[in-house]
């Protein structure tokens, strides 16, 4: 029986052996599923987080764009704002400008070297040149063909000499702002 025992025992040993031996594998099977999981749970969070990102810089994208378009109407708005009041206000100063031109064109010829003369048509020259500055052209319509978009026709004249639908006589200076139309033309136009 001794040696019953001990091949029992030996048997049993090797028994334990297997058991320890399938033990570890068992616990590195569970250490890989589990850094499996956490590598697949990392790699999850990765993308959810890229996704995070790539949502927030299109969201800030499209707030900056809209930013900007914000910025540019604003700053158009202003100024048609700006040059809406403008215009009101150089409306106002025109008949200012016809009223120096009719005064420097009833001047005699013999007191146009005086100083009084001289001193109004530098102010006329100074206003002719602040308008200017501030985008106020005179039209000149003498001789072109009628438009009605910047002439106003008061009289209509048989003109054989001129064409037909031409503007022969200026009656009074039209004036542009920019590129609006401040006051028209009166006109006489042939027919």
């Amino acid at each position: 029986m001794g040696e019953e025992n001990k091949v029992q025992e030996e048997e049993m040993k090797e028994d334990k052996n297997v058991q320890q031996k399938e033990e570890p594998k068992k616990k590195d099977t569970k250490k890989a599923d589990k850094k499996q999981s956490k590598k697949q749970a990392a790699e999850d969070l990765m993308k959810e987080k890229d996704q995070q990102i790539g949502e927030l810089t299109d969201k800030y994208q499209r707030l900056m764009a809209e930013f900007e378009n914000v910025r540019k109407r604003t700053a158009k708005e202003f100024v048609q704002r700006y040059d809406m009041g403008a215009m009101g206000v150089l409306e106002k100063l025109l008949p200012v400008v016809d009223n120096f031109e009719r005064g420097l064109q009833a001047v005699a010829e013999d007191e146009k070297d005086t100083p009084f003369v001289q001193g109004i048509e530098q102010i006329y020259k100074q206003l002719m040149g602040t308008l200017d500055e501030l985008g106020v052209k005179a039209m000149d319509a003498e001789g072109k063909e009628f438009d009605a978009n910047l002439h106003n026709a008061v009289m209509h004249v048989e003109d054989e000499e001129a064409g037909e639908n031409v503007v022969v006589e200026e009656l009074q200076k039209g004036y542009m702002y920019k590129e609006s139309v401040l006051r028209h033309s009166m006109v006489k136009v042939a027919n």
